[in-house]
């Protein structure tokens, strides 16, 4: 006898428009009937459209009560509706009902739905980045509501999960901390800190406002297997012009010797198959949609925001230069034979420097009137313009590939390099943005928080500090940079000259006395609001040692 129907998600909200708004959730049944009820008595009913998730797997690295003994296909429905008619800055309430194939009903809790906000309306908007189901994500989003109660809308500057095609990661890893959980206020994660467990929730926040997500690298799948493990997959990213010159003479000669025939076979998308993809992530969100990049980049207003999401990330690999990292200055010495099984550095996945679709979309978009008449203009990212993390090292270009051989002609390494001057970000983007009067530039990839003002008074801010920081490079902190290399990789501080802000309210101090211009805490936690009624970003911290202490406003800057 089946049990009783369960809905993988609650339903999040997407895409809305000056009369409309996108009600999407999940289950693991196709079912016969899928419907938003809304407004007055729920006496308005509109049914969804269901589709199934293409590419969501587990394998024997999944976290969940089924063990896999190898990589398996995992069946996943979304379902998505259209909620039209509504009245600008206006809630009603709405709750989703699944039924499924034998008749049995599912429905979820009421919630609230608007459309678009119109500009003048007041909002709080939560800035956030690199969930990946760290340790203090639930706490982080259980304070964010505790603090400031319900957002507005969610702007998540990428690295939403850590494997993009692991399911489990996404809906119901059974640590408890998994990404719909979280900022739903379905978590359970215990935080156990000086032996003390303690329970967080996360926040019950997309379920009433929608979110807005950037690509990260974490967002990017790597070559398509049933046979490897998905963490394999997700590191075996390569250039899609590598893909077509290595494997395209394999696809039309299959039977060729030694070739490994495990990805997905030779469609239309063989290279996509053989190179990278974000299909889990596009078919997961309805976001914004651009005529060049789709929903990889795109540009929404949002009440007096006109936030531009672009897509910058590229692969992050290993700094080991241990004889067998497949790093991102050298590929390991046991592959050196088999270009196939290189990783090619860490290569960009969506070209940004001028003369790309990406840079000619972006010079329209801040010519717009949208743009050019938004109140608060803001540019989200995943990779960090300024940072003092290790990850803004090497530089953002194309790596350069040396092969060295030795008498015989025999390769005897591999290795990257990664011209400063040739930096797209602080070379083409940060100077397009700068001039184009973007006040604020979010991103995240660093796991911590810290911010920069250009002298043009542009701001940038990477709030991702939710644990597993990368710590911060500065004064007796080094990053660890590479010795006998013809490019010299910056060791401290931010390697385009700016210097790190202090907070103005509250910062922390180290051991030395000295206040800190950043936080890099794995017991620390850190989150960032957009209000745009005063046009301020407000920053607030919370130690996670100890449950009974505030959360501490630290900084807070206004945009002008």
């Amino acid at each position: 006898m089946l049990s009783a129907p369960q809905l993988l998600t609650d339903p999040f909200l997407q895409l809305p428009t000056e009369n409309s708004v996108r009600v999407v959730w999940f289950t693991e049944f196709a079912g016969s009937h899928h419907t938003v009820a809304y407004g007055d008595s729920f006496s308005q009913i509109v049914t969804a459209t269901t589709t199934k998730l293409s590419r969501t797997r587990e394998d024997q690295n999944s976290k969940v009560e089924q063990v896999y003994q190898q990589t398996t296909k995992r069946h996943i429905w979304r379902h998505e509706a259209e909620v039209t008619g509504l009245i600008p800055n206006t809630k009603v309430p709405y709750r989703v009902t699944s039924v499924r194939e034998d008749g049995q009903s599912i429905s979820s809790n009421t919630f609230t739905l608007a459309p678009k906000p119109l500009p003048g309306m007041p909002l709080k908007i939560l800035l956030t980045s690199d969930h990946q189901l760290k340790p203090m994500t639930a706490a982080n989003l259980q304070k964010v509501v505790e603090t400031v109660g319900v957002v507005d809308a969610v702007f998540f500057a990428g690295d939403l999960v850590n494997v993009p095609d692991r399911a489990s990661e996404w809906f119901d890893d059974r640590r408890g901390c998994a990404f719909f959980p979280c900022l739903q206020g379905r978590a359970n994660y215990q935080l156990t800190k000086n032996n003390i467990q303690t329970l967080y929730h996360g926040g019950e926040l997309i379920q009433n406002s929608p979110i807005f997500t950037a690509i990260g690298n974490h967002e990017v799948m790597g070559r398509f297997s049933m046979d490897s493990c998905l963490d394999d997959q997700f590191d075996r990213t390569i250039p899609r012009e590598v893909a077509e010159k290595i494997f395209a003479p394999r696809i039309l000669n299959p039977t060729e010797q030694n070739f490994d025939d495990s990805a997905a076979g030779a469609g239309d998308d063989w290279v996509k198959d053989y190179s990278f993809n974000t299909d889990t992530y596009e078919e997961i969100f309805t976001l914004p949609v651009s005529q060049a990049g789709g929903k990889k980049y795109y540009a929404v207003t949002f009440g007096d925001v006109r936030l531009v999401v672009l897509y910058v990330t590229n692969m992050s690999r290993t700094r080991t230069l241990a004889a067998n990292a497949r790093g991102k200055y050298k590929e390991s010495d046991r592959t050196l034979n088999t270009p196939e099984n290189w990783g090619y550095g860490q290569h960009i996945f969506e070209p940004i420097q001028p003369g790309s679709t990406q840079y000619q979309w972006l010079e329209s978009e801040l010519n717009s009137v949208e743009f050019k008449q938004a109140k608060y203009k803001v540019v989200m990212l995943h990779h960090p313009p300024h940072t003092l993390s290790d990850n803004i090292v090497p530089a953002y270009t194309d790596p350069v590939q040396i092969i060295e051989r030795d008498a015989d002609g025999n390769i005897t390494a591999v290795r990257y390099e990664y011209p400063k001057e040739q930096d797209y970000i602080r070379r083409d983007l940060v100077p397009l943005l700068e001039t184009s009067g973007v006040q604020l530039v979010l991103y995240g990839h660093s796991h911590l928080w810290n911010r920069f003002v250009s002298p043009k008074g542009t701001h940038y801010l990477e709030t991702s500090n939710v644990g597993n920081s990368y710590g911060a490079a500065l004064w007796d902190q080094q990053r660890p940079v590479p010795n006998g290399y013809q490019e010299e990789y910056t060791s401290v501080g931010d390697p385009y000259g700016l210097d790190p802000i202090l907070p103005a309210i509250a910062p922390l101090f180290g051991s030395d006395g000295k206040p800190l211009p950043y936080i890099a805490s794995n017991d620390i936690t850190a989150f960032s609001i957009l209000d745009t009624e005063t046009g301020t970003v407000s920053s607030y911290r919370w130690d996670t040692r100890d449950r009974e202490l505030e959360v501490v406003k630290f900084d807070e800057f206004a945009l002008k």
